[in-house]
């Protein structure tokens, strides 16, 4: 006797998350840092969930946020750099004596000379990118594992940079360099709503262009309405994050100073936001190129179909060995970038800069979805996940709770996410 279920047509898709095209992982990520936020504004009688604590939050999550892009691109492809917060401390010690004391002499270029952060940034950079790719060919040329390799550099170029420095703080820095740091450099609320409405644009363009594509191909497409749905979520959670940040008024105190450095008078009652900070901005365009390269460019496809199967990418003629190379200098360049925003956000190269960022960085591509087994993550995710991370964290001092606690909170919610990831992706397996 045949079993006429068998027979019945299959039911119509009435999931809304799924007409929406939601990622489930995605939206438990989010709805977890949404309690986590709330929990916290409780706790703290409202103060966690204000303009300024947001924006500070924001600031605070920049660097580690850059180098967890980077991340996802070597965890993708099935290594892991313990090394990045003692890279971090390197460029920045080597920027640090670049400005206040390797021009001086070389150049006769003292601080804030026009020249001065331009040299100082470029020269971090280089260094970032050649201590990466060094670690890269030792990786993939001389096969010694990437755990050792990085472990190696967490020891080395952490001493490197106290050497540099003999353990001393570096400042004052440039005046033009600082404003990559935060509440030294922001675009105002003018520029900032500008910069938005750019950003929503762009936003809502590519998911359309998205769906274009998608239909020209003859691929499965959302309905309309959905589109219309997302687009609008998108736009809004972008303004309303610039709305927030502009939100955040300048201390009356600051902006009288501000005034009388340009000679004038700060008229009575005069208000102004701070608005999007330029390292929030570097922030964008980092997790824009990025993305970019994860999706469109032959250097992402191959990152993560090695990362999916090495043995099968280096028979179809990938060159896997340089590939690692690149990898690991792509991490250089973003952690030396990071140095430029950590030095300018503290005013100052500090010994002790970077310390612990290898577990936060490592941590929040985990989080964001990167599969320690490779082949698999989002640059959109690391970020969350960094943002995550420091909102833990964050709140936790706010509370008052003592720093051991917080790290071992921090490390529970590691393994819990990893847990959960590998629950996830057997249950997708099994589908």
């Amino acid at each position: 006797m045949t079993d006429t279920a068998d027979l019945s047509p299959p039911p119509a898709e009435t999931s809304l998350f799924k007409k929406l095209g939601l990622d489930t992982r995605l939206l438990g990520m989010i709805a977890a840092f949404l309690v986590l936020c709330i929990l916290f504004n409780v706790i703290t009688e409202g103060r966690f969930l204000t303009p300024r604590n947001i924006f500070n939050l924001t600031i605070q999550t920049v660097s580690v946020a850059i180098m967890a892009c980077g991340m996802v691109f070597v965890i993708v492809n099935r290594h892991i750099d313990l090394s990045v917060g003692a890279l971090l401390a390197t460029c920045s010690a080597i920027m640090a004596m670049t400005q206040t004391d390797i021009l001086p002499q070389l150049l006769g270029f003292g601080l804030n000379h026009p020249a001065t952060w331009i040299i100082t940034i470029l020269v971090g950079l280089l260094a970032g990118a050649v201590i990466g790719a060094f670690q890269g060919y030792l990786i993939g040329y001389l096969a010694i594992p990437a755990f050792i390799v990085t472990l190696g550099g967490f020891l080395v170029w952490r001493n490197v940079a106290w050497f540099l420095t003999n353990g001393a703080t570096i400042g004052p820095l440039d005046s033009t360099f600082l404003v990559f740091g935060g509440t030294n450099g922001t675009l105002g609320p003018s520029l900032s709503w500008a910069v938005g409405v750019i950003l929503a644009t762009a936003a809502v363009a590519a998911m359309w262009a998205g769906r274009r594509a998608k239909l020209r191909h003859g691929f499965e497409v959302k309905p309309v309405w959905a589109e219309v749905v997302m687009s609008t979520l998108a736009a809004a959670s972008i303004l309303g994050f610039i709305a927030i940040l502009n939100a955040y008024q300048i201390p009356s105190r600051r902006l009288e100073r501000m005034f009388e450095a340009n000679g004038e008078v700060m008229p009575e009652g005069f208000t102004q936001g701070y608005g999007l900070p330029i390292s929030v901005f570097i922030l964008i365009a980092v997790a824009i190129i990025m993305t970019v390269i994860a999706r469109k460019t032959r250097l992402g496809r191959y990152i993560f179909a090695t990362g999916g199967n090495p043995d099968a990418a280096e028979l179809s003629g990938i060159n896997t060995r340089l590939l690692t190379v690149k990898i690991f200098t792509i991490m250089g360049v973003l952690c030396a970038l990071s140095a430029v925003v950590a030095s300018a956000r503290l005013a100052n190269h500090t010994n002790d800069i970077g310390t612990l960022d290898e577990l936060r960085v490592i941590a929040a591509a985990v989080i964001g979805g990167t599969a320690l087994a490779g082949g698999a993550g989002t640059i959109y995710g690391a970020i969350l996940g960094a943002l995550i991370m420091q909102s833990l964290q964050s709140g936790m001092a706010m509370v008052g709770m003592p720093t051991p606690y917080q790290n071992i909170v921090v490390g529970v919610v590691l393994v819990l996410a990893v847990l959960i990831d590998t629950i996830y992706r057997k249950r997708l397996g099994a589908r």
